[in-house]
């Protein structure tokens, strides 16, 4: 029987699951805020606490170095902006180094300290493969002079290619010379092991809303030797914000990761492997599909996240891709949903060497835990009509 659409968009938001919404349901409920000392507010902020405990374990850190915040955009912009500050004025250099292809949110918020505060932006590039090499990092380190780096910054996991970056050894690099790390680990959250203390990055970004949590909840994770200045004051209701924390959100984020991970943190082996094979099964469909489509990232393994296939489709606009497959059925993306709307070639493809003729048509498909052998089929089965219309109206 067939179904009534197919979604294949999990990286921008993934659907959340029934245990997870009746759990926020239900906090949602709850009466007081959590910083109120009556009953009320000590019940608020038993809740809260529970929830930013199960949160913290899960991610290698100490409950005190959690941060919650709105979401993993709020989390990038705290991160790179409040260490910028902080170190600044405890008598760093004004140079940030920033791996390309990097999510929007980590760009524009290094490109706004570039453009009123005085901040160096040094742009680190990547392989075809999407990948910062560690030597490369230390070239620059180097070359710039490790008193002048403020501080590093790159994705954990690439949000368009899906490829992993070497995180601990690219961290152990920054902590020789005395430099504090931000990674944004909002794409590889659930989809890899995120432990913050093994890692050695000084401050980690997440969201809830990618592994079936709500939109608008996140943290960032404060190394308990790293200072930040907040954005928001009013309150100082944690380390590096201020604002009335939000009790139901923590709790879904919590019951989120509850589902996505194992008692020890590491994503759930079941469904990492069940995703993974549907994940394989669609990059073969794609291939006989369309023996020019060329997939971009690293290859499937250990250097990939399990719900990403990310592939270019010769003479063929992503954008007209999206909307014939959208005709079809099939829910699926150019790339990052915080650019949806804007018509531009992707950032990430051009900084990993590709022309711009090849980079227009990407197209992004990212599988989650309730992905179906039936809808990998239906896309597989609606991808020759989308490439052969799509070719008709060539690029222009």
């Amino acid at each position: 029987m067939p179904i009534a659409r197919a979604y294949f968009d999990h990286a921008a938001t993934s659907p959340m699951p029934a245990s997870v919404l009746a759990a926020y349901v239900e906090a949602l409920g709850t009466i007081g805020n959590p910083a109120s000392t009556h009953g009320h507010g000590q019940h608020a902020s038993e809740l809260l606490e529970g929830a930013r405990d199960r949160i913290a374990r899960a991610v290698g850190c100490d409950h005190a170095e959690l941060t919650l915040t709105a979401g993993g955009t709020e989390s990038i912009n705290l991160a790179l902006k409040g260490l910028y500050w902080s170190r600044r004025r405890s008598g760093s250099g004004p140079v940030l180094l920033v791996a390309e292809g990097e999510h929007h949110a980590t760009i524009e918020s290094a490109e706004w300290l570039r453009d009123t505060q005085g901040a160096r932006v040094e742009w680190l590039p990547i392989n075809g493969e999407g990948r910062l090499a560690p030597e490369v990092l230390d070239a620059a380190i180097q070359r710039v002079g490790p008193a002048q780096v403020a501080m590093v910054s790159f994705l954990w996991a690439n949000n368009e290619v899906g490829t992993v970056q070497p995180v601990a050894e690219l961290c152990r690099i920054a902590a020789a010379y005395g430099i504090p790390v931000h990674v944004d680990a909002v794409s590889a959250l659930g989809q890899v092991r995120v432990d913050f203390a093994a890692s050695g990055a000084s401050l980690l970004s997440l969201s809830a809303h990618k592994i079936g949590g709500p939109v608008g909840v996140g943290a960032l994770v404060v190394g308990r030797h790293v200072t930040a200045d907040p954005l928001l004051h009013g309150g100082s209701q944690q380390r590096a914000r201020s604002g009335t924390q939000d009790v139901a959100g923590a709790v879904a984020f919590a019951a989120a990761l509850d589902l996505a991970l194992d008692s020890v943190g590491n994503p759930n082996a079941e469904t990492t492997h069940r995703v993974t094979q549907l994940r394989d099964r669609l990059i073969a469909g794609v291939r006989a599909a369309d023996s020019g489509a060329v997939l971009r990232g690293a290859e499937p393994g250990p250097g990939r996240v399990p719900g990403n296939a990310h592939f270019t489709f010769p003479g063929c606009q992503g954008d007209s891709l999206v909307f014939l497959l959208d005709g079809a059925g099939i829910s699926a993306s150019v790339g990052s949903a915080c650019q949806a709307g804007v018509a531009e070639i992707s950032h990430v493809l051009l900084a990993m060497g590709l022309p711009a003729e090849v980079a227009a048509g990407a197209l992004r498909f990212t599988l989650g835990p309730d992905t179906t052998d039936v809808e990998v089929d239906a896309l597989v089965d609606a991808l020759p009509g989308a490439l052969s219309a799509a070719r008709i109206a060539g690029l222009s």
